[in-house]
């Protein structure tokens, strides 16, 4: 699985790096949601990690763009916020799920149920 991450702190970057070790291929960076539209672009990702908070263009609001521009684009927001309105708010941009950064154990099991719902397409 080949993955963009998108996130403007590089020190969570390089965590993700460290997390997704040996179940994904980091196919690109970006710091923000405006060079994540152009990333996605060229590196052509199975999946995009996107903060929510971060300047020049947000990650709502990136992947609104994204998941509209290529409808298969999988998504999934990698944020702080652990409640019910940032989780509706990533659904409604048009992201495949949403994990706390406090519990990024977790990322690995949401991957993989992503790439499961992909294969069964």
């Amino acid at each position: 699985m080949r993955v963009l991450i998108v996130d403007d702190n590089a020190s969570m970057r390089q965590l993700l790096h460290t997390v997704l070790e040996g179940i994904a291929e980091i196919a690109g960076e970006c710091d923000d949601g405006a060079g994540a539209e152009a990333a996605f672009e060229v590196v052509r990702p199975d999946c995009v990690l996107m903060d929510i908070r971060m300047s020049v263009v947000d990650g709502l609001e990136a992947t609104r763009r994204l998941t509209a521009k290529h409808p298969d684009a999988r998504v999934i927001i990698v944020t702080e916020y652990d409640d019910a309105r940032a989780r509706d708010a990533a659904a409604a941009a048009g992201a495949a799920g949403c994990v706390n950064k406090d519990d990024l154990v977790s990322l690995r099991r949401v991957l993989g149920a992503s790439l499961s719902k992909e294969k069964e397409r």
